[in-house]
């Protein structure tokens, strides 16, 4: 019998409602191929169809988290030899869509294709020792995935130019101190530390009031302060209207954990 071969990406959903999600080609650092990104979206996908997701982990198995396209892959694409698919291809930006929070547990290397999905997370984890670089300028390439717009809002503008510039590397410790990532954590307490932030969420917050403020934050880019109250004030409005609100205040009074509907059960309709 002939064995099933391990998936590119492993899942686990705790008991919780926290989906972990592990890059899985340790033989190759966890290194992009098409068939990860085919099946990362599509686990994306699952996950925010899934109403037991209410937060999703992502980090690499063995000592990498993602050090960008794999060199065989990059080899092919760049010779024309096999080029990449990029037109059949959903744009790979599958985390700026996904209404549920989105914590990175970066255990290593963490380049190109890699840096910028841990970028696009909403809270980002980190080894003291985790090597992080964007890479593009050094392969010729320029900053993919829209993460020239991302990075000067995560770390102002002079941060980003110099790591989008120079694609050098620095540690999950100096990424720390320009405000990349989050949070530090022994190798050993990366992964518990990521996962008991996102049970955190998943056990306290709302996942229709979390989503609306990923929302917010998305949106209110492109925005000025008065056109980000103002919207705020119809998001409120209509948060009002859905359940949680109720329970949020209830549970409050009644000093118990609240008990919120999973996202898209029983909650009004958005006005844009």
């Amino acid at each position: 019998m002939t064995e099933k071969p391990t998936p590119v990406i492993l899942t686990e959903l705790t008991d919780d409602g926290v989906l972990l999600l592990t890059l899985n080609r340790p033989e190759r650092h966890n290194a992009w191929t098409l068939e990860m990104e085919l099946l990362y979206n599509e686990l994306f996908d699952r996950a925010e169809a899934d109403p037991a997701v209410r937060a999703v982990v992502l980090t690499g198995a063995g000592r990498s988290f993602c050090p960008g396209m794999d060199m065989s892959v990059l080899d092919d694409a760049s010779s024309g030899a096999r080029p990449w698919p990029t037109d059949r291809l959903p744009p790979r930006t599958r985390p700026m869509t996904f209404p549920k929070p989105l914590v990175a547990a970066i255990n290593g290397a963490c380049a190109g294709i890699g840096f910028n999905q841990a970028v696009m997370c909403d809270v980002r984890f980190a080894v003291p020792e985790a090597k992080l670089a964007a890479a593009f300028s050094a392969r010729g390439l320029v900053a993919e995935d829209g993460v020239s717009w991302l990075l000067p809002r995560l770390v102002g503008y002079g941060n980003a130019a110099d790591l989008l510039l120079s694609s050098r590397r620095i540690t999950g410790t100096e990424a720390l101190a320009m405000g990349l990532v989050n949070r530090l954590a022994a190798p050993e307490d990366l992964l518990p530390s990521a996962l008991a932030y996102a049970t955190e969420l998943a056990r306290t917050a709302s996942p229709y009031a979390m989503s609306l403020i990923k929302r917010q934050l998305a949106d209110d880019q492109a925005r000025t302060f008065a056109e980000s109250r103002d919207s705020a004030a119809l998001l409120l409005a209509t948060a009002k209207r859905a359940p949680d609100y109720r329970e949020g205040v209830r549970s409050f009074i009644e000093r118990r954990r609240p008990e919120f509907a999973a996202l898209g059960e029983a909650v009004p309709e958005v006005a844009s």
